[in-house]
């Protein structure tokens, strides 16, 4: 019998093990411009000077054309100190790798991309027409709409945001435009001694509608909700920890509160456009005064008499009901929002630098993947395909 041999292994560690290869990302320095926006009464920029500083200490660079945040009141003097460059060429800022805008690029702002870049921006898919998708297919453009983005979680994470500033703000205008000031009729919303408070009704149960629901209540009115949803209906009163009133949307229980409210909040959507959920005639018959905010007047608006007005000249009156249908009211709070949309994508552009580049990152951050409508100018996203009659190719066949 041998002599047993001692080993300084053990039997397990003998045995084959299988190689594991240590794979390591190599970050990749961004080079990102953001323009100044051209789209009538946009204010909002998408990068605050304090996101810039951050990114720039991680290694990435901005070219940012001058006055691209002031509408935010963010001067060009906080970007330069945040480590920007400031440019007063359009074409530097456009000439970037990735590009950063709050509104969709104009025809003319394509024709200063360069082939092959990356675009952030939103899409506005009601607004767009097939040249904008042709001039984009032309460039071989990587085109990634952030009201089209969901996270985790899938929620429309930039949209939902702002749709909160739009909530709150609706209840803030309201309060402006019923003071005696505004040619209203000089109410308070509430929380006066012996004063009855004024009556708000909110169309939809939505994120907008949660907001406008909260900042109503908070000022001391009485508030009314109503949509066809049951389950939207029943998270609402879940979310805000106590009951309110709240109805599915029948004709003669609308009316009743229409005639008797000195606000409506309108904060419904719809597939291609938002329903029409209040007539002129139901118009006709609200108080001298009352006030109408259509929030949903970017999709068509839901009041009959609803005509779109702009940030100069807002409210119109009609039937002696005064109308407030200005679309992008998050524009008018735009340092807030601005903010807002800053803190999305300040984490997308972390990622994309740390997975090495956007092509890394596209392939494994489905949310990303969402957003996108054009990868190296081929249109990825069934919706807008089915929109225009456009061709289109599932994202995850190209990253094959």
């Amino acid at each position: 019998m041998g002599k047993k041999i001692s080993s300084p292994f053990s039997q397990q560690e003998l045995i084959p093990q299988e190689e594991t290869l240590e794979i390591i990302k190599r970050k990749s320095g961004l080079i990102i411009g953001i323009p100044k926006e051209t789209h009538y009464q946009e204010k909002r920029v998408c990068l605050t000077p304090d996101a810039v500083a951050a990114l720039t200490a991680q290694g990435h660079k901005f070219v940012i054309e001058t006055g691209a945040g002031d509408g935010a009141n963010f001067p060009d003097k906080e970007y330069s100190e945040a480590g920007a460059k400031i440019s007063y060429d359009v074409k530097e800022a456009f000439g970037c790798h990735i590009i950063l805008k709050v509104e969709p690029p104009s025809l003319e702002e394509i024709n200063l991309i360069n082939p092959q870049s990356i675009i952030f921006s939103a899409l506005q898919l009601k607004t767009q027409t097939k040249k904008y998708f042709e001039a984009l297919a032309s460039k071989r453009i990587t085109a990634i709409a952030f009201d089209f983005i969901r996270d985790d979680q899938g929620v429309f994470s930039i949209v939902k945001s702002l749709s909160e500033i739009a909530g709150t703000a609706s209840i803030l205008i309201a309060g402006e435009i019923m003071s005696s000031n505004n040619e209203g009729r000089g109410l308070l919303f509430g929380n006066i001694g012996g004063v009855p408070p004024t009556e708000v009704v909110i169309l939809g149960a939505g994120t907008v509608s949660e907001f406008a629901v909260r900042s109503a209540i908070g000022l001391g009115a009485s508030v009314k909700v109503f949509d066809n949803s049951i389950t939207k209906l029943r998270n609402l009163q879940h979310r805000l920890g106590h009951p309110i009133y709240t109805s599915t949307i029948q004709p003669k229980t609308l009316l009743k509160a229409l005639m008797r409210c000195d606000v409506v909040i309108g904060a419904v959507r719809g597939k291609l456009r938002s329903p029409v959920l209040v007539t002129e005639e139901m118009v006709m018959r609200m108080k001298n005064g009352a006030v109408i905010i259509d929030v949903s007047i970017d999709c068509g608006g839901c009041f009959e008499t609803s005509e779109l007005t702009t940030h100069k000249k807002p409210t119109f009156q009609k039937h002696g009901v005064i109308h407030y249908c200005v679309p992008n009211i998050p524009s008018r709070y735009s340092r807030t929002a601005s903010a807002s949309i800053s803190n999305n994508f300040t984490p997308y552009l972390t990622n994309i630098a740390d997975e090495g580049g956007f092509e890394n990152a596209a392939r494994f951050d489905k949310s990303l993947q969402k957003g996108m409508y054009f990868y190296h100018g081929i249109l990825t996203n069934k919706t807008v395909a089915d929109w225009f009659g456009l061709p289109y190719r599932d994202i995850n066949l190209l990253f094959l």
